[in-house]
């Protein structure tokens, strides 16, 4: 169990700006220490009892959540909350399958792993980004209407006008698991 002498880290990958937002707003509540990615040094995670790792979620996939993974025999004693970003609603539906995508079995039973819905402006995505989204963008405009889904037709709309679903609240449960469940206060 840890106490109230228990330090934290909260380590983002922000790619157009939601992930640093969350990462700020955890880090302020539990008042920890807060990194941006290209700052950790591996032995710098040795010394925190809980690590927070949060980054954006493309396609499935967890961007720099290899610092977790290449570290994990050196950090597998601590406490390990990940937090993904993406816009789908619908993360219960896809939490198993992000969490296989994303860690061995090993490390995936010892990851608390938690959603947070983000922003989405076309107009801010780099070449490649704009890419990947026209494609997806050609595949949801090739269905008929009644075969998209909510997310499916928001995600239509944010091509046309963006989209901003951060919101500080979304954080309470991150903080609230730390806090009653690892028995940090804050």
């Amino acid at each position: 169990m840890l106490n109230e002498n228990s330090s934290i880290a909260v380590i983002y990958k922000s790619k157009y700006g939601s992930t640093r937002k969350y990462a700020g707003w955890i880090a302020i509540k539990l008042d920890a220490d807060l990194y941006e990615i290209s700052d950790v040094r591996k032995n710098d995670l040795i010394k925190y009892d809980v690590i927070i790792y949060g980054g954006p979620l493309c396609a499935g996939k967890i961007k720099g959540i290899d610092l977790i993974n290449k570290n994990y025999k050196m950090i597998e004693d601590k406490n390990i909350i990940v937090f993904a970003v993406g816009l789908s609603s619908k993360f219960q539906e896809s939490k198993n399958t992000i969490l296989k995508s994303n860690f061995k079995e090993d490390i995936r039973e010892k990851i608390n792993l938690f959603y947070l819905r983000g922003a989405f402006n076309y107009k801010e995505l780099g070449v490649a980004d704009k890419v990947l989204m026209n494609v997806m963008k050609i595949t949801l405009k090739a269905k008929k209407e009644e075969e998209l889904d909510q997310d499916s037709k928001e995600m239509l709309e944010a091509f046309e006008k963006p989209v901003d679903f951060s919101n500080k609240k979304l954080v309470n449960p991150i903080v609230d698991f730390v806090c009653k469940d690892i028995k940090i206060k804050y």
